[in-house]
């Protein structure tokens, strides 16, 4: 944990969101700032900077967080969804510690 890390102060219940999964690794909560009607983040409890400090040790962390999101997708009725992982500043990264957005519910996604 980083005590200087918003999503890390989320984790520990420091700082409210507004959570609707949490298990001992992983927490999932509602966008403050969402981008379609349902857009959620998937984030670790453990402090990792970015994708790109991932490694081999991560593996699991990382397959339970992307095989996570279509079940919580699916009690949120979405039928399709859209996954994003910005890593680094260049990248668009804006919190630096991992997380998964996920959003959908609408047609006003643009195509990429």
């Amino acid at each position: 944990m980083s005590a200087d890390c918003i999503f890390c102060k989320i984790a520990s219940d420091d700082i409210p969101a507004k959570k609707f999964y949490e298990d001992e690794e992983v927490i999932a909560f509602h966008d403050i700032r969402p981008i379609a009607p349902v857009h959620f983040l998937l984030v670790p409890k453990l402090h990792i900077g970015s994708l790109a400090e991932c490694d081999q040790a991560h593996q699991d962390l990382l397959g339970k967080m992307l095989l996570l999101a279509p079940k919580l997708a699916a009690q949120l009725g979405l039928k399709g969804f859209r996954t994003m992982i910005n890593t680094g500043r260049e990248g668009g990264q804006e919190v630096f510690h991992i997380h998964i957005h996920v959003f959908g519910g609408g047609e006003t996604l643009p195509k990429i």
